[in-house]
């Protein structure tokens, strides 16, 4: 009996997916963000944590403790937006796959087109190993956390996990 509650409960469940993902979008881009502003700190990359706020702020602001909680900020904002592209041109794919994808184009975005045409980073081959591959590995990452937690609630990937032990 408690089997069958907990079923029709979970089949009455109905996820709002713009919320959801505004939701994820949020998350990702704080959590990555934080991480993102660490491996600046530690030297693992040269791109400023707030390189999405860089259109609209001084990169000297953006090197002060202010200006990386507004870096952090605009990148959460940046990943609210990236989220909600992922719902509507991916939300039907299944796994982490996806994501991974969806990191890696938009790694290749920021440092191949946008980024060295608005002058926020430098271009690829000046740029340096250390921050390519930490950029890269942080890109596939949020990917991965963006794709694989909305496929995870739209998709049957939940029907995959194992049945909890009575």
């Amino acid at each position: 009996m408690g089997m069958q509650k907990q079923k029709s409960d979970y089949e009455e469940h109905h996820t709002n997916p713009w919320l959801f993902s505004i939701k994820i979008g949020f998350f990702a881009g704080l959590i990555w963000g934080i991480v993102r502003w660490m491996f600046y700190e530690m030297k693992f990359t040269s791109v400023l944590p707030g390189f999405a706020a860089d259109p609209f702020f001084k990169a000297s602001f953006l090197k002060t403790a202010w200006g990386e909680v507004v870096g952090i900020g605009f990148y959460v904002l940046f990943s609210i937006l990236a989220a909600l592209l992922y719902k509507v041109v991916l939300g039907r794919l299944r796994g982490a796959w996806p994501g991974v994808l969806y990191g890696a184009v938009w790694w290749a975005i920021l440092f191949a087109a946008i980024g060295p045409m608005l002058g926020i980073m430098n271009v690829v081959t000046k740029a340096g190993w250390n921050t390519l591959y930490t950029e890269l590995c942080v890109s596939l990452l949020w990917g991965v956390f963006i794709g694989y937690s909305i496929a995870f609630e739209f998709t049957d990937e939940a029907s995959r996990e194992p049945i909890k032990a009575q």
